[in-house]
């Protein structure tokens, strides 16, 4: 089989060198789409589905929605186990899959079991999924640098407008804001005035979350014209709410300012984030999408916070706190310079032992193009261009070197007894 293999070459090196030059061609398109990162990604197959609960007990939490969060979503097809956390106000169940299945059908299966156990949970308590990312995918960190605002307009302006255009890029799947003070309305009640004027606490949540809303109503025609009646209702001040009707006391409204006072605040914190002990910060933390590039994703984020950069207020700049991309290619640097260091070595030591420019040539071409296959290879099985593979790549050369000399070697030594055989007209 190998000789008749070696006679086909031999005999038709117009289509070797074509096939050659085919998968050459394909391994250099492959180089350009195989995914870049620094590390290889080696987590778990898994949906993270993520339940709050504020102000309830880890034992409450574990048994009105973790337990029958896991025991619902142990039918799933392809699942290697369930695990389940809880803590205050908080639950996460962890269903881990199969390596070989898709992340998205994965997410859909587990989306449809959460219809379904819904049902089992309290009232006004809903699941959600996790982002569909992984756990090396914290591929870029930023924050603000506004000495002229606060925190909490720092934290509006995050909210509210550089993550949603961030999470435009191809390949971002979330971006997590953390540091400043979430804005909020906070109503401060006096209880003695609540007993006065006999007013349940419920009484005034009822009534606040009533009154911010917006109402439809029925088209008005007059004058041939027809006009669309609403109620416009959302709270938009610190004095519409206090202006919220409660009740009445002997003919008199009584109103939210009466029993209290509002002011703007911001919501509870467990921790707070600064930069190097100068002061709080800030930001937000790129999470990629799976098994997308982490260096492409993470140009395309800076490209688009230069765009977002323009919109921001005056003194407001971004600042860098964590960039992946400066690993990623100083991994590459150093692995791709060692590749190239190798094959000129190689290629040097080949020509000193051979001393023949021929076979040093064809030892050395086989280097290029087993390296653009490995890399058609690695997108078949999804793999990604990091530190372990490329390392992977650089051990292997020794190997193709290894067979090219040992067949010139071999060829030279069956010609050499071949000329010094009884042949002398061929010499």
């Amino acid at each position: 089989m190998v000789q008749a293999l070696i006679k086909f070459a031999l005999r038709n090196r117009f289509i070797v060198l074509l096939l050659a030059g085919g998968l050459f061609a394909w391994g250099i398109y492959a180089v350009k789409q195989n995914p870049v990162d620094a590390i290889p990604d080696l987590s778990e197959n898994q949906v993270i589905v993520f339940t709050e609960w504020m102000g309830r007990s880890p034992q409450l939490i574990e048994d009105q929605i973790t337990y029958p969060l896991v025991s619902n979503l142990q039918g799933i097809p392809n699942i290697k186990s369930v695990r389940g956390t809880s803590m205050f106000g908080m639950s996460f169940v962890y269903v881990i899959f199969e390596d070989d299945v898709d992340i998205y059908w994965a997410r859909t299966r587990v989306l449809e079991r959460l219809n379904y156990a819904q049902r089992l949970l309290p009232q006004g308590i809903t699941p959600a999924l996790g982002p569909d990312g992984t756990g090396v995918g914290h591929v870029f960190w930023y924050h603000l640098d506004a000495p002229k605002m606060d925190l909490g307009e720092q934290r509006a302006l995050q909210d509210w407008y550089i993550k949603f255009a961030l999470q435009t890029v191809p390949g971002v799947s979330e971006v997590a804001s953390f540091g400043g003070f979430e804005k909020q309305y906070q109503i401060i009640l006096d209880p003695v005035k609540l007993q006065f004027y006999n007013i349940p606490l419920m009484t005034v949540m009822n009534k606040v979350r009533a009154n911010n809303n917006d109402v439809g109503g029925r088209k008005f025609e007059m004058s041939d014209m027809g006009y669309v009646i609403r109620g416009l209702g959302y709270i938009k001040s610190k004095e519409d709410v206090e202006n919220i009707a409660l009740g009445e006391n002997n003919g008199v409204p009584v109103r939210i300012k009466d029993i209290g006072s509002v002011q703007m605040g911001g919501d509870l914190r467990l921790g707070i984030v600064d930069e190097n002990g100068t002061g709080e910060i800030v930001g937000g933390i790129v999470v990629m999408r799976y098994g997308q590039s982490a260096d492409k994703v993470i140009k395309a984020v800076k490209a688009k916070m230069k765009e977002v950069e323009k919109g921001l207020p005056e003194g407001v700049t971004f600042k860098t706190s964590y960039d992946r991309s400066d690993l990623i290619e100083a991994a590459i640097q150093t692995v791709t310079g060692k590749l190239k260091e190798e094959m000129i070595v190689v290629s040097i030591v080949v020509l000193i032992f051979l001393f023949h420019w021929r076979s040093a040539v064809s030892i050395i071409v086989q280097i290029p193009i087993t390296l653009s296959i490995s890399f058609i290879l690695l997108n078949a099985f999804g793999l990604s261009s990091n530190l372990m593979s490329l390392t992977g790549i650089a051990i292997a050369i020794g190997v193709i070197v290894d067979n090219g000399i040992i067949m010139s070697e071999n060829a030279y030594r069956r010609l050499s007894e071949w000329q010094n055989s009884d042949h002398p007209e061929n010499i």
